[in-house]
Formats: C-alpha cells, structure tokens, sequence
C-alpha cells in the first residue's frame, strides 16, 4: 500500500516539476545570453559587424569651420566572430592542472555515456520513457554511435537514476522531494549489470541538504560502480518552490559532496568515483574556482541546457568552458521541442575542452 502511493504521488509531483523545470530551464538559457561574461549580448547573434570607421583627420577638419572637408572612403565593416575571439582565450584556461589519474580512474580514459531519468516518470526521461529492453538497445546504439566516431576513447555506458526527486509540493516533512525506494535502485542497477554499466545516483535536494541526503545513499554509493550527480537547478536554499524558481549550489556543496565520495573511496578501497554536477546558468554554481580536487574523485562540470547547437555552444561557453573546474559534460535531448536540431556527435567532438561525460534524457 505504501509502495503504492509513493508511486501515485511520485508520478503526479515529478511530471508537474519536470514540467515547471523544463519551462524556467528554456528561459534560463534565454536569460544567460544576457548574462554571460562575455561582450556579445545576445548569443543567437554572436556575429557581430563593426561599426564604419573615418579617419581622425576628417573628424578634425568637420570640427574646423575654415578647413576644407577630406575626402573620406566608406570602409566595407570586417565582421567579428565573437564566438571564435571567446574561445581563443578561453582556450587558454584549458587543459586544467589537476591530480593524476590513480590506478581504475574511468576520465579521462573513456567517455560515459548515460541514460537519465526515472522508471516511475517516462517524462523525466529516456530511462523511464521506453521499457528496458528497448531502452537498453538504444544506449547500446549510441554507445556504438560514439565509438564510431571517436575510436580513440573507449566508451563506458551508464545510467543515470533520478534517486532524489524534488516535488512540487512540500511532502510530509516540508522538504519538497520524494526519496526513492531502494527497490528502485536495485532494479536500475540490474539494468546496468546488463550491459556493465554505470549507475549514477542524482540528487534533487529540494529544501533538504546533501548532508541530509547522501548518507542513506552511502549502502549503494560504496558499491564500485555506482557515482554521484547533484543538481543545482533543485537546490531551494534559498527558498522557492522547485520547477518555480531555480535553485543554486555554492562551491562549498561540490566540496561536501566529492569529500563524502572520498571518504567512501578510503574507506572501501574503491577505484575513484565521478561526480556530475549539472549547470546551465551563472548562479547555478557560485565560487567554482573555491573548488577544490582530489584524485579520489573525477568532478565533471555538466552542460545541461537545451536548444538549438549555437545557443547550447553559448551556454557551455560561458559556465562550463570559461570557468574550469576539471573535466566536462554534455546534454542531448531526444524530444524536438528541447533540442531541435539536436546538436550532432561530430559538432560535439570539435569542442574544446571535449566533453567525456555524454547525457541523454
């Protein structure tokens, strides 16, 4: 009985706050062309033409009232590629000095590439959307996809479980989030040993913490193949209610959160874990440069916006490439009315810094 109304109130409450979120998620992004620290003031027209140019000299004789008039050419304006002019310093930020690799270290050897949602929502995404025989013959076509593409990194599929659901309704704690079952987890992760996959744990927190959240997680997260993702865009710390508003992480959270995967690291002499982080606006994560780094955990700064391919370019530009953190990721969406055209597995390749961590919801 209660397993039953979990369900009934989980597929009610997600549907209504992946609806809200999907909503704020297309203004956010509309909202960080404005924002991004970059000159260009609206990404969706990053050429810029400059402005005609006349020589000093005409300028001075226009001001002399008894000086003849020089002649002036028009000069043809040049156009400046501030996209180009962007990524040429923001290049220079990359690769990031970090802590070597140890021994069973999955970045930046492979490239993962993961299914994300939730069984009880087949709105959250395509881990929910389709029945997991067919689910699974999709990742393995996109796993063959990417391999193809790119031979040179072994591809590492995953899936990505949605375990903590931010709700829009306060609960009976008043915490705005629906912890799922264990059973649940346990059945993605048969899932995964499918196909030896992945199995990330994503965390929506809601009014609740991290702190709050992850030690009852600690029984699956000790577990070898099973990382981490935590999502700003559901952290109310500030108040609000989630898919109304859009919540933040602060560095000091991605430092709770790599230091619990650490200590689990030691204290079960696990291979190191992987940490996503999603981002899509400037206030989903403040103080990234207080990050800091640890071998024991791979921190992937997430691209999780959606659009056309030169409004995603923008966004990955301006949160994710021009403040680095240590390796990066990538959203791809299924449905047309978030991604269309969907920005293609070549146009993703020629990003610098290339994206090792590859979500499809």
């Amino acid at each position: 009985m209660l397993m039953n109304r979990l369900f009934a109130s989980v597929r009610t409450c997600t549907l209504a706050v992946v609806f809200g979120a999907a909503s704020v998620s297309a203004a956010a992004l509309a909202g960080a062309q404005s924002v991004a620290p970059a000159p260009v003031q609206d990404t969706a027209r990053a050429v810029k033409t400059a402005p005609s140019a006349k020589s000093s000299k005409a300028t001075g004789a226009r001001k002399s009232a008894g000086a003849k008039k020089a002649p002036v050419r028009k000069k043809t304006a040049a156009p400046v590629d501030s996209e180009a002019r962007l990524d040429s310093i923001y290049n220079l930020r990359w690769p990031v000095k970090g802590p070597e690799p140890l021994p069973g270290s999955i970045l930046p050897f492979k490239r993962i590439v993961a299914y994300y949602g939730n069984p009880f929502s087949k709105r959250m995404g395509v881990l929910g959307e389709y029945e997991p025989d067919h689910m699974l013959s999709m990742l393995d076509a996109e796993v063959k996809a990417w391999t193809k593409a790119d031979p040179t990194t072994p591809v590492q599929p995953a899936l990505h479980l949605i375990a903590v659901v931010a709700q829009a309704g306060p609960g009976t704690d008043g915490m705005y989030r629906a912890r799922m079952p264990d059973e649940l987890i346990e059945r993605v992760a048969s899932w995964a040993a499918r196909r030896n996959a992945l199995v990330f744990l994503d965390i929506q927190v809601g009014r609740s913490t991290l702190a709050q959240e992850l030690p009852r997680l600690e029984k699956f997260l000790s577990r070898p193949n099973f990382h981490l993702g935590i999502d700003p865009e559901f952290s109310m710390k500030n108040g609000g209610i989630p898919g109304k508003k859009i919540g933040t992480y602060d560095a000091a959270d991605v430092n709770y959160a790599s230091r619990f995967l650490q200590e689990l690291v030691a204290r079960y002499k696990l291979p190191p874990k992987v940490l996503v982080v999603h981002r899509f606006t400037r206030n989903g994560l403040t103080n990234s440069a207080q990050i800091k780094l640890d071998p024991r955990v791979q921190i992937v700064m997430h691209m999780d916006g959606f659009g056309p391919p030169r409004l995603k370019r923008a966004t990955f530009r301006s949160w994710i490439k021009a403040e680095p953190v240590q390796f990066v990721g990538w959203k791809q969406f299924y449905k047309a009315r978030n991604d269309n055209p969907r920005t293609t597995i070549a146009e993703i390749l020629k990003l610098n810094p290339r994206p090792l961590y590859i979500q499809y919801q």
